[in-house]
Formats: C-alpha cells, sequence, structure tokens
C-alpha cells in the first residue's frame, strides 16, 4: 500500500462543499428520487419525464465501445467500483448513493479523459464522486479522510479532493440529481404487483440486483428504465406466481421501454447472478489509522497514515494531476 501524506488543516466536516444550487430546489420534490404524487395520471406523467430525460443521465453510446477497445481499462473502472461498494457497505449508504456515486465516475470518464486509466488518478475520481454522492444523499457524511477506507491505496489530502469534486460538478455541468433505476423501480414493482402484496419484496430485491451488476462495464450499454424492469423481472422470478411474467410484459409497464432492450439485459443479469453466487463476499478490510503529529516549530501540523515505515511514501502534486511519480517532500 502506498500512502499519501495530507495537510490537517481543513475541517474534518463532510460540509467542505459550497454548492451553487439552491437547497430548496436540492431538496424539492421534483427530484427523480423523491417525488410525492397524487393521481396515477400525474405518476404516469412523471415516469414518461424519466424516461425522456434519461438519456442525458447517463454517458455516451460509444462508452462501452471505448472498454471494449481497450482505451479505457474495464478491470481499473470494475476495482473502484467495487471499493465504492465496500464503502458504502462499511458506512451503511444507501444504495442510491452508490449507484450514484458510479454513475458521477462514468459521465466524468466519457467526458473527460484522465492522465492515466487506472492508479491514483482513478482513484481520486472514486473518492470525490462517492463524496458529491454521499452529500446529496447521505444525512450523516464522514469526513473526507474517514472516507478513504476499505482497502484505499493513496490518501488524499482534503483540499485535493475538494478540487477534484469541483472538477467533476464542472463536466457534468452541477447536474448530480441523476434519473438511476431507483427512480423506476416502485413503479415497475406496482406495476407487476398491483395489489402490493409483494411489492416490498420485489423493490428490495430489485436494488440487490441492480448493486450486484455495476461493477460489470457490459451493463453500460442500457438505460435506467431498462435496467429497472430488468431487475424487477429477475425479482419476480424468485417469488410465486410471478415467474410467467416475461419482457413483453415489462413492455407494457410504460411507453419507451424496449421488449428486446429488457430481455437482453434481463439475460446478462442472470449470468451476473450466476457469477456473484460463485464468489466468495469480499473480506472486510480494518479501517484506515490516521495520526496527526504537529511539526516542530511550526503553527501547522502534518498528518500520515500508520503504515510501517518500510512503504515508500509519496505526496500528491498540489495540482490535480501529475505526470508522474514525483513528488515532493516536506
Amino acid at each position: 500500500m502506498m500512502s499519501v501524506s495530507f495537510s490537517s488543516s481543513s475541517d474534518c466536516f463532510s460540509d467542505d462543499l459550497l454548492c451553487g444550487e439552491d437547497s430548496s430546489e436540492i431538496l424539492s420534490d421534483d427530484s427523480p428520487e423523491c417525488y410525492y404524487l397524487e393521481s396515477p395520471a400525474d405518476i404516469e406523467e412523471s415516469i414518461a419525464g424519466f424516461i425522456e430525460d434519461e438519456r442525458n443521465y447517463v454517458p455516451g453510446i460509444d462508452y462501452l465501445e471505448r472498454f471494449q477497445s481497450q482505451p479505457l481499462d474495464a478491470s481499473a473502472r470494475a476495482r473502484s467500483v467495487a471499493w465504492i461498494l465496500k464503502v458504502q457497505a462499511y458506512y451503511g449508504f444507501q444504495p442510491l448513493t452508490a449507484y450514484l456515486s458510479v454513475n458521477y465516475l462514468d459521465r466524468f470518464m466519457y467526458s473527460r479523459r484522465l492522465p492515466q486509466t487506472n492508479g491514483w488518478p482513478l482513484q481520486l475520481l472514486s473518492v470525490a464522486c462517492l463524496s458529491l454522492a454521499a452529500k446529496m444523499e447521505e444525512l450523516l457524511v464522514p469526513s473526507l479522510l474517514d472516507l478513504q477506507v476499505e482497502g484505499a491505496k493513496y490518501i488524499f489530502e482534503p483540499r485535493t479532493i475538494r478540487q477534484m469534486e469541483l472538477l467533476v460538478l464542472g463536466v457534468l455541468d452541477w447536474k448530480l440529481r441523476s434519473i438511476t433505476p431507483f427512480s423506476f423501480v416502485s413503479y415497475f414493482a406496482c406495476k407487476l404487483d398491483s395489489t402490493g402484496t409483494f411489492s416490498g419484496l420485489l423493490k428490495s430485491r430489485a436494488t440487490q440486483i441492480i448493486l450486484s451488476y455495476i461493477q460489470e462495464a457490459s451493463f453500460l450499454e442500457y438505460w435506467p428504465s431498462c435496467i429497472a424492469a430488468a431487475a424487477i423481472l429477475c425479482a419476480a422470478h424468485e417469488i410465486p406466481n410471478s415467474a410467467l411474467v416475461n419482457p413483453a410484459h415489462a413492455e407494457s409497464w410504460c411507453e419507451g421501454l424496449s421488449k428486446e432492450k429488457i430481455n437482453s439485459c434481463y439475460q446478462l443479469m442472470q449470468e451476473a447472478a450466476v457469477d456473484n453466487r460463485r464468489r466468495k463476499p469480499p473480506k472486510v478490510l480494518p479501517q484506515l489509522q490516521v495520526m496527526t503529529q504537529a511539526t516542530t516549530g511550526s503553527s501547522d501540523s502534518s498528518s500520515s497514515s500508520s503504515t510501517p515505515s518500510s512503504y515508500k511514501r509519496r505526496k500528491l502534486n498540489n495540482s490535480l494531476w501529475v505526470e508522474d511519480d514525483k513528488g515532493s517532500s516536506d
């Protein structure tokens, strides 16, 4: 493990990102993940709006091709997503927080090229995206230092992460309230089970299925509504009297769904579920310990992770990107 020294002068609280958005807008009922509508007609109109707008919250159609032709490293992305899921589980974040983190990461990588497709730049991006998503969805957010747990290979200074957050916000045009599969899951569950007998179970199981696939770049081919429909179908096959539901039924849940796309995504999800059952649960790593030590003769303090002295230490340049492993020692 490589550790990166960081400054302890930054605040240890997580309200260090000042958003330009009005708070009433952020918490408004127009949010894709937070709508409270009364009539079925209003709900259907809202879902139709999500279907129409979801293309604006996913990477371009050639994003998957970049992984297949290898300008982008699919395995490096998978490791970053795996780390995000570990931190989500470690802190008990909502599933939506993890999904948004990955969504921000993919949208950024589609629009902006990293100086290298793996290593510290991708980890810095992952930390920044997770921090932004947590600030959007969680009531209690760990500090930027505490967020870097669960096998983080580098430790970044809070000021470096905040710079990266601002870069991500700029690239995403501050559009953080993404339309995700969770925008559709409740609606599709009710369409499948109008009585509400199994809707809670359908939503819970579909959520697990959705999170089980996001490491796989292959699912980048599908839009959120398609992923939600396929996940509900997979969940339905675990419930009595629902096994006969097929993509043709799902296509009728709302306009804009494609039976062929749903079926393709559904088949891919089943394959991913089989692979997941074959894997052992990941080992939970201990939380990274951070120590702060005052610098002699100075009011400033510096911190470093409590790793053995034999580990190679490096400090990232204060600039956002560096060309190589060049560093400066304090």
